[in-house]
């Protein structure tokens, strides 16, 4: 099945399944430092996510409403200054983004322990989205680098189990630190995984194989990345009303443990990302993106209509099935578009949708709970995955292959 040329004339296998010719090397310590590296940062965003909408509601004095704008504060800078890193990536290479990113969320979840007022949150959460915004693109820049071209859906599949094992551990965690200690003590263990990922890159070292060329003009936006893109956010909306309300929301359902339901999510990716890690490679990406939006939805319709505990964790469970393949499927589709030299801003081209989404999600879906209810954004969550669903199905078959 041949490549067809994209819009600058270079190769492109968006939408088509890359065909497996050798078995070279994945599991190299650069490679393996990298997924430790987001292990550590991504256990500490898991504790931060358990903690945060309660330590709004409760200590802050907020609401439903102000915990999705606190939860979602971080897109702000992040959204602005991913294309930015992803640029910078490029330039000055992947290790400064990493370490600093970590260190910014090091000093942000510190003193969010000690922030006794929205605003002081806010402001915290917008500083952690800077070094989310560094991290995460070199992080995904670096992935790009090190993988081999014909395993990176595969490789996408595995370095993603840092970021949801760390979904997973940390809010049992974060639930730990709260009962023996208190919030603070939840912000300072998370400060501390946030520094050991800034350790743990330094073994990672450089990885970029290619700089810009001289002169070339100044581009932030990876524009063929942005119809895959947009698929991408809409998964990234349900799922930022799932992780922005689902310790509440199993919290009034009677959950005597509510932090499970993240851990179940979280595992749940975990299992699916090892079991089928090759699949991104032997599906069409946008036919595989469709599929999992297709699962998000239907995750997000139960849990709006089966109101008890075990209706709540079999549609988490079903979401966490189309969010496993979801990201390598978006972002094997994002980088077959790019150059080596553009990998850091595909990378933050597509990523920005990580910000809109967990952003924009907990947002507008904590604008429709306050009122409503959280099972009424859940079902506003399942229509915005269901249309993106249709909109990346759209995008397979204008660039499914034609015959010559």
């Amino acid at each position: 099945m041949a490549a067809r040329p994209g819009r600058d004339g270079r190769r492109s296998n968006i939408g088509n399944p890359v065909a497996p010719r050798s078995r070279a090397p994945l599991f190299t310590r650069s490679f393996i430092a990298l997924a430790i590296a987001d292990l550590a940062y991504f256990t500490a965003a898991g504790a931060a996510i358990f903690a945060l909408p309660l330590f709004v509601v409760g200590p802050v004095g907020g609401d439903e409403a102000s915990a999705g704008i606190a939860f979602g504060a971080f897109a702000v800078s992040a959204l602005v200054l991913r294309p930015i890193a992803g640029r910078f990536a490029d330039r000055f290479g992947r290790r400064p983004l990493l370490a600093g990113g970590a260190l910014l969320a090091t000093t942000a979840l510190a003193l969010t322990g000690i922030a006794d007022s929205l605003i002081a949150v806010v402001a915290l959460r917008l500083v952690a989205g800077v070094g989310e915004a560094a991290f995460f693109v070199a992080s995904f820049a670096a992935l790009a680098d090190i993988a081999p071209a014909e395993r990176m859906g595969e490789a996408l599949s595995y370095n993603s189990l840092g970021l949801y094992l760390g979904l997973a551990l940390g809010p049992p965690f974060g639930e730990l630190l709260l009962e023996t200690g208190a919030f603070g003590a939840v912000w300072v263990g998370a400060a501390l995984l946030a520094a050991v990922a800034a350790v743990v890159v330094s073994i990672v070292g450089e990885t970029r194989v290619a700089r810009p060329a001289v002169g070339e003009p100044l581009r932030i936006i990876h524009r063929p990345a942005i119809p895959a893109a947009l698929g991408f956010l809409t998964s990234l909306i349900a799922m930022g009303g799932l992780l922005a309300f689902a310790s509440l929301h199993a919290t009034r359902l009677g959950f005597p443990n509510p932090s499970v339901v993240l851990f179940v999510y979280g595992g749940t990716v975990v299992v699916c990302r090892v079991a089928f890690a090759r699949v991104p490679d032997r599906v069409p990406p946008l036919v595989l993106g469709s599929a999992a939006l297709c699962a998000i939805g239907f995750g997000a319709a139960l849990a709006t209509v089966w109101q008890q505990p075990a209706g709540f964790l079999v549609a988490t469970v079903i979401m966490a099935v189309g969010v496993s393949f979801s990201t390598p499927a978006f972002f094997s589709a994002i980088f077959a578009t790019a150059t080596p030299s553009e990998r850091g801003i595909a990378a933050g081209t597509g990523s920005a949708a990580i910000d809109l989404g967990l952003g924009i999600g907990p947002i507008l879906l904590g604008l429709v709970a306050a009122p409503f209810g959280i099972p009424w954004a859940f079902a506003v969550a399942a229509a915005i995955a269901g249309g993106g669903a249709a909109w990346t199905a759209g995008l397979a078959y204008r660039r499914r292959p034609r015959p010559d």
